[in-house]
């Protein structure tokens, strides 16, 4: 299969990029710097110039391509509206350009913020609907294109994607530590995140490309919900300080911005999606991770 993808060169896409190609699919991703195209090319997939905002890119790449996988977000937090209103504009030209043609369209979508005091189902209908929603409203827009012949996959992702390299969450986390000579966590503890390895997280969208019938929504999150305490208890474990409670007037000024997320429970079930695809996650847990050194020298 010939895929195309956005966020190619990124944390996540790197990876699905590898596994695709071992799985002896050709990818071209989608490139915006020299430095993108060049790692992109070094691993033997195709180039194609260009960033969201270019719109005719996007529309050749999935003109040419036998699925889409979009993966990048512009996750600009001086704009998130304007990140919105990009992420938005790229699902709906992308889906445009394979409407009527039953081919695959992954979309990377979030489990925070979709639902409290329980952890979210593959079922659960996100909602974020229109333009001035979350993310735009880009994972109901994307399904929509269901019934206009596009098989249209959302992979919703745990708020953790840990790994050697992981530039998410936890590595803020860990900054944090490091900054203040201790490891906190906020309250009791309690509150709860889903999380999943890279490799993981990487096989499951292929397999959802592959054969994940129309209008899926898989949750790409190995272990349902690990505490908070515990993944501060393992940062101090491998930094070698104090574990504190932080308490929840001082998150902020604690940890900056990655405190309101640390404080938030999100977890979600991946039962459906295991059964689905028989995908069963065999990388490390986040713990694990944390105190084999994957954020040494993130």
């Amino acid at each position: 299969m010939r895929v195309f993808m956005t966020g190619a060169s990124g944390w996540i896409g790197s990876a699905v990029v590898d596994d695709l190609l071992t799985a002896g699919h050709e990818v071209v991703g989608l490139a915006r710097s020299e430095r993108s195209a060049r790692s992109l090319e070094r691993k033997g997939a195709g180039v194609l110039r260009g960033d969201l905002d270019d719109l005719g890119a996007l529309r050749r790449g999935a003109a040419e391509a036998d699925g889409v996988i979009h993966l990048a977000n512009k996750h600009d937090w001086s704009d998130p509206a304007g990140s919105d209103r990009a992420e938005r504009a790229s699902v709906d030209t992308l889906a445009r350009e394979l409407a009527g043609s039953d081919r695959p369209f992954v979309v990377a979508s979030v489990l925070s913020g979709l639902f409290r005091g329980r952890p979210v189902l593959e079922t659960d209908v996100s909602p974020a609907v229109g333009p001035g929603s979350n993310r735009g409203g880009s994972e109901n827009l994307a399904l929509d294109y269901v019934h206009r012949g596009v098989r249209t996959v959302v992979g919703r992702f745990a708020p953790s994607v840990h790994g050697a390299g992981d530039w998410g969450f936890v590595k803020f986390l860990t900054d944090a530590a490091r900054k203040q000579g201790v490891s906190g966590y906020i309250g009791d503890g309690s509150t709860t995140w889903s999380a999943v390895h890279r490799s993981d997280a990487a096989r499951l969208l292929r397999l959802g490309l592959e054969k994940a019938p129309a209008g899926t929504r898989l949750h790409v999150c190995a272990e349902e919900a690990v505490t908070t305490r515990a993944i501060a208890e393992a940062i101090g474990r491998y930094l070698g300080v104090p574990v504190v409670r932080v308490a929840p007037e001082d998150a902020g000024a604690h940890f900056g911005f990655v405190g309101g997320f640390f404080a938030q429970t999100m977890t979600a079930s991946s039962e459906l999606t295991r059964a689905a695809l028989s995908w069963t996650p065999t990388g490390p847990t986040l713990v694990e991770d944390i105190e084999a050194g994957a954020y040494a020298l993130v």
